[in-house]
């Protein structure tokens, strides 16, 4: 008989838990000895590969003697918060991963709160400690105290502690231990969390926690036997959050072995599985038993705190680089994303124009990079905050936003916040010439801070935010203080033309690059909007002047990536997307048109 322990993998962004679990899976004999797998074989995605970051939650099977052990590898990133705290319903103990140098991280922080509020026991794995700077012990200190500051019971606070480097496949339950592979981190998980609860003779009860979709069998939706067990082939009843009930059956049974899924025939109270045959399932729905419908307690998603605009992309230069340019795709595209992303929401608001609403920029760039290497085209506007109405009063959401920078950058960056209404909480030295500071920001005020920061601090400042909850309005948010450069002409850039305009502003395209008029391709130097020729050429004559004909220098331009043209751009601005480019543009590309929106 198989005994079943389930876990979480917690960790700030990039404290190696993916490679982590990649360890556990190769050690344990349950991957396939002869197939090479690569690096971090748990991040799926393209974009979670090349960022280094796990958006999805994902889960892995692992055979350790008589066990199985099912882990659930978390997104570290609060834009995925929604995902973390279903992942952690589903368990009955979180390894939590700190680096051996970097410590305890803000990210940390919002992750742990939640693990100990919902009252499970923690392993502490100190990761990294064969990196040069690393300082285990003063990492056990920093959890513990972090725990004690989170309300942290005694039980909780007696954590067993263990000491890797997961990048080498060891683990050690002491620092003087040779190191040799990952076995006492298998024998502490096997010891220290708690058997799932629950009882196979009672009625079934199942949870979903993340859905899936199948071209042949449709939804499918990942989840937690608690109670019974299922089989395939069995009628069900499905429990809505609504209260409605749903008569089914289940098609299709899946188990996790490393990272394959199996088709089986049962599964027992305890284990997480896969199903099929439900079309209207969401998550948080109970599957129970047709005699005894019982359903769970429903699962708490936390609400979108931004909202963009996509359309349909209606710029002069539409349809040229992309494969799916029309509404309908557009559209069949989000109602697929909406099936299995339930922290993001969208609805139709006239013809090809759609509303996105997530819960951070992140989330909302990673939608739009997706759709891009799939071949999309469409222009997108500058995130919104959602606004609630409570009593009358407006209500906006509020962040707790934790930087680490140099100690030298701290007063610019106390500054640039206060002017985005941000309040400081605490500031405290870091030691080695770091800073920490704490602020409670409108969610507004950090819309196109990131790559302000990033410059401020010369790229060494770390930022990190979480959700606090809705406040009063605190006033009319920052705006950009520099106008754009916008062209009044279709065709390519010059680079004579270019050479003139340098030195009014920063440049965003070079020589040779598709412009139009009411494209942005540049930022002016003072405030207020600026319309340019950048297709003008050079006057020729058949007089040759000394000096004057020597070649032209340009500046390099800004790179627009996704991220940063959505910061930069303001209300009457839409950055349009296609496969291969990114450009800016103004919203009404005629200039008299602009002039009378404007004055409107």
């Amino acid at each position: 008989m198989m005994k079943i322990r389930n876990i979480a993998v917690i960790a700030h962004v990039d404290h190696g838990k993916t490679t982590l679990v990649d360890g556990l899976l190769k050690q344990s004999g349950t991957l396939n000895e002869r197939r090479d797998f690569g690096e971090r074989v748990m991040d799926s995605n393209d974009i979670e590969k090349e960022r280094g970051i796990t958006i999805l939650s994902k889960n892995t099977a692992i055979y350790y003697d008589v066990y199985k052990i099912n882990i659930i590898d978390t997104p570290g990133h609060s834009d995925f918060g929604g995902e973390v705290e279903r992942v952690l319903k589903m368990v009955d103990g979180v390894l939590l991963l700190v680096d051996a140098q970097e410590g305890v991280m803000p990210q940390t922080k919002f992750v742990v709160k939640k693990a100990l509020s919902l009252g499970l026991k923690p392993i502490v794995v100190v990761n990294k400690i064969d990196k040069p700077a690393a300082e285990p012990d003063r990492v056990v200190d920093e959890v513990f105290d972090l725990f004690i500051n989170l309300g942290a019971t005694d039980e909780q606070l007696d954590f067993p502690v263990l000491y890797a480097a997961a990048r080498d496949g060891y683990a050690k339950y002491d620092l003087t231990d040779e190191n040799v592979d990952l076995k006492p981190l298998f024998e502490t998980i096997v010891s220290h969390v708690p058997s799932p609860s629950g009882s196979e003779d009672a009625p079934l009860q199942m949870q979903a926690f993340t859905l899936d979709y199948d071209n042949y069998v449709g939804r499918m939706a990942v989840a937690r036997i608690f109670n019974g067990k299922v089989k395939k082939g069995q009628s069900v009843l499905l429990l809505k959050k609504n209260g409605e009930a749903v008569n089914g059956r289940i098609t299709k049974l899946i188990g996790f072995k490393g990272l394959e899924r199996i088709e089986i025939d049962e599964a027992v109270c305890g284990d997480i599985i896969a199903f099929a045959g439900f079309e209207t399932i969401d998550i948080g729905d109970t599957v129970a038993d047709m005699e005894y419908p019982e359903p769970l307690e429903a699962l708490h998603i936390e609400e979108p705190t931004l909202s963009v605009y996509l359309s349909v992309n209606d710029s002069p230069l539409s349809g040229t680089e992309g494969k799916y340019v029309t509404a309908t795709k557009l559209k069949d595209r989000l109602v697929k994303e909406a099936r299995t992303n339930i922290a993001m929401r969208f609805e139709e608001i006239g013809e090809g124009k759609f509303k996105v609403s997530g819960r951070g920029e992140l989330q909302i760039c990673i939608l739009a990079e997706n759709l891009r290497r799939e071949g999309y085209e469409f222009s997108i506007s500058r995130p919104q905050v959602i606004v609630k109405e409570e009593k009358g009063k407006h209500l906006e959401p509020f962040e707790l936003l934790v930087v680490d920078v140099p100690d030298e950058f701290v007063g610019t960056v106390i500054e640039k916040l206060g002017r985005r209404k941000a309040e400081m909480v605490t500031i405290m030295p870091m030691g080695n010439g770091r800073t920490r500071i704490e602020f409670e920001i409108p969610s507004r005020g950090l819309i196109g801070y990131r790559s302000e920061f990033l410059t401020d601090t010369k790229g060494e400042g770390i930022m990190n935010s979480s959700f606090l909850e809705y406040r009063e309005f605190k006033g009319v948010p920052y705006k950009r203080g520099n106008g754009a450069m916008v062209s009044m002409a279709n065709g390519e850039a010059a680079g004579y033309a270019l050479y003139n305009l340098q030195e009014r502003g920063k440049l965003f395209v070079k020589p040779g690059d598709k412009v139009y008029t009411g494209m942005v391709i540049g930022e002016h130097s003072r405030n207020g909007d600026i319309d340019v020729n950048p297709i003008k050429g050079k006057k020729l004559t058949n007089v040759r002047a000394a000096g004057s004909d020597d070649a032209i220098k340009l500046v390099p331009p800004v790179e627009m990536t996704l991220e940063k043209a959505l910061e930069w751009i303001e209300e009457d601005e839409l950055v349009e997307v296609t496969p291969e480019s990114i450009r800016i543009r103004k919203r009404y590309l005629d200039i008299s048109e602009r002039k009378r929106m404007a004055r409107k």
